[in-house]
């Protein structure tokens, strides 16, 4: 079943707060082979998932559904260790290619001062019934 179209512009609640902890920087590091100082880029990440995984189970998708297309980073500022983070997703695009919904995301990831650290955008490919 395709997913609505209603929702284009939709904003979801934002995640919890996380606080970025040296142990979870070295963590990725290791897992990805990027350097732990200063925190790897794709860090946001972890806020982003957690954001899409409670849009999807909002919406009724599931996650063995999803193929993901894309992630783009753009920072405001570098994220450091001691950072309170969250992430406010929103459906920025929606459209179906043979089957398939193609949905774009914007999430904002936000210090605990409320100032935007990071926007992340992705593209999520939404397998249709085969």
């Amino acid at each position: 079943m395709p997913v609505d179209q209603s929702l284009v512009g939709r904003e979801f609640p934002p995640t919890q707060p996380y606080r970025v902890s040296a142990e979870k920087v070295r963590e990725l590091a290791s897992a990805t082979g990027s350097r732990e100082d200063p925190v790897p880029p794709t860090f946001p990440i972890v806020m982003a998932f957690e954001a899409m995984n409670a849009f999807l189970a909002d919406v009724g998708v599931e996650l063995h559904r999803i193929v993901h297309g894309e992630q783009r980073f753009a920072y405001e500022r570098p994220i450091v260790v001691g950072d309170e983070l969250t992430a406010t997703l929103k459906v920025a695009t929606l459209r179906q290619i043979g089957g398939n919904d193609i949905i774009g995301t914007r999430s904002e990831i936000r210090d605990a001062g409320g100032d935007l650290v990071c926007t992340t955008t992705a593209t999520l490919v939404h397998r249709g019934d085969a």
